[in-house]
């Protein structure tokens, strides 16, 4: 299994109680779906990842909270701080047409319609509006472009690229 195999699906956060339960920060739509997932792994970005299972998946007040197998209590759920939360890529449903999940997009080039290269997808920032594109060009320069039907015009992840209706002098 490689980390490319993983969609990463959040960020786990502080305990939350003292029987293993964890704030878990989501990164994508939908999040109490998930719970229907029973198998995810955890790790680094750098890795190693490892398997753990769901036990518990819910709302609680406007965030959400885990629970873990082998998770039991306040001190276990502390050292899970910080580790990112993510699930074999064959696990998920299939996107919908013009839908992404965000590792499709990192990595991949941003053109403008002029042709310009503008640089790579480094990651995505969810705001309350609409998410936003973190590109980085080759210089090191960060554009953030809000991922919005009036700014990218086509994603084509077979091809690796994004086009989008912003300036290079943006």
């Amino acid at each position: 299994m490689s980390s490319s195999d993983i969609v990463v699906l959040g960020r786990l956060a502080d305990p939350y109680g003292i029987r293993g339960w964890i704030k878990l920060h989501p990164f994508g739509d939908d999040p109490l779906n998930w719970k229907t997932i029973p198998v995810w792994q955890i790790g680094r970005e750098d890795g190693p990842w490892r398997e753990i299972r769901l036990n518990g998946l819910k709302t609680h007040g406007d965030g959400l909270v885990v629970a873990f197998d082998d998770v039991t209590d306040r001190t276990a759920a502390e050292a899970m701080k910080g580790l990112l939360v993510g699930v074999m890529r064959e696990q998920l449903p299939a996107t919908g047409e013009n839908e992404y999940y965000w590792a499709d997009l990192i990595g991949l080039a941003v053109l403008n319609e002029a042709g310009d290269d503008l640089g790579i997808v480094a990651g995505l920032i969810e705001t309350g509006a609409n998410d936003v594109l973190r590109v980085v060009g080759k210089d090191g320069q960060e554009r953030l472009l809000p991922f919005v039907d009036a700014v990218v015009l086509a994603v084509d992840t077979a091809a690796r690229q994004i086009r989008v209706d912003w300036g290079s002098d943006w």
